[in-house]
C-alpha cells in the first residue's frame, strides 16, 4: 500500500469539487501517480496483467511507460464471480496472458478496489493457467468497503463513496483517462 507521503501527493487529484461536495478525481494525474508507485515494484521480467477494461488500459500504458519487453496480459473475473448467475458473461473480453504463468512475478492492475470480489475471481482465473512467483495488486483508487481480506500493495488515492454510487474509469478516443461517478 501506499504510505502516508503517497497519500498526501494523491490529496490534489482526489478532492471535494464545489460546494455541492462532489467528486472530482484526475484520472490523469492519479495514472502518474501509479507509474511512480509501481516503477519500483517492477523489474525486466514482471508481468503485467490488467483486469478487463479499466486495468488492461493501465496495463497497456504502463507497459510502455515503463519499458518492459513483450506484450501485458489481460485478464478476466468473469468465469469466476461469486454473481456469475446474475452477471452472467460481460462483453468485456478474454483473458490473454501471453506468457507462461508458471514462476512468473506478477503485478496485476486494476482501475478501482471496492469489495475485493472481483480480484478474488481473478486470483482464480489466474491459478487456472498456472503458479506464478508472486502476485501482487496496484490501483488507481482504493474506495473501501471491502468484504474480502484483500487490499492493494499500492494504490495511486484512496477515496470514500457511499455504496449507492460506482466509480468507472472511462478512456477517450486519444486514450486519455477520466473516471465517472454515477448512482447506482
Amino acid at each position: 500500500m501506499s504510505s502516508s507521503s503517497d497519500d498526501a501527493a494523491a490529496t490534489g487529484v482526489a478532492r471535494a469539487a464545489g460546494s455541492a461536495g462532489a467528486l472530482f478525481l484526475d484520472a490523469e494525474a492519479l495514472y502518474g501517480e501509479l507509474l511512480r508507485g509501481v516503477r519500483p515494484m517492477c523489474t525486466p521480467t514482471t508481468c503485467l496483467v490488467g483486469i478487463r477494461s479499466g486495468g488492461d488500459w493501465l496495463a497497456e500504458r504502463l507497459q510502455h511507460d515503463l519499458g518492459l519487453p513483450g506484450q501485458p496480459g489481460a485478464i478476466s473475473s468473469a468465469m469466476h464471480r461469486d454473481d456469475f448467475a446474475q452477471r452472467g458473461l460481460a462483453a468485456g473480453g478474454q483473458t490473454l496472458l501471453p506468457f507462461d504463468v508458471n514462476g512468473a512475478d506478477i503485478l496485476v492492475l486494476d482501475d478501482v478496489l471496492y469489495t475485493g470480489r472481483t480480484i478474488r475471481a481473478v486470483l482464480n482465473e489466474l491459478f487456472d493457467y498456472g503458479r506464478p512467483a508472486q502476485v501482487r495488486l496496484a490501483v488507481l483508487v482504493d474506495r473501501g468497503g471491502r468484504q474480502l481480506p484483500i487490499r492493494a500493495d499500492f494504490a495511486a488515492a484512496r477515496v470514500v463513496l457511499p455504496a449507492s454510487q460506482s466509480l468507472e474509469l472511462v478512456r477517450d478516443d486519444a486514450g486519455r483517462l477520466s473516471f465517472q461517478v454515477e448512482a447506482r
